[in-house]
């Protein structure tokens, strides 16, 4: 089962872009962005599931230079 996960910019507090994963990636993960700039995770969040639904969101924050 793969997760679905939005990166997000810990200076602007805004979403960069969704990313999909094999596995719950750890903290301090390293991975490449769609814009070629590569990244680490420095918090990873894991939300509550909405009411009737399985899949909780997956909030992936990052610090990203551009």
């Amino acid at each position: 089962m793969s997760i679905t996960a939005t990166i997000m910019n810990t200076v602007t507090g805004r979403p960069i872009q969704k990313m999909v994963f094999g596995r719950m990636p750890q903290t301090g993960a390293g991975f490449v962005l769609e814009s070629g700039e590569r990244v680490t995770a420095q918090r990873i969040d894991v939300g509550k599931p909405a009411p009737g639904k399985f899949v909780a969101p997956v909030d992936i924050w990052v610090t990203a230079k551009g």
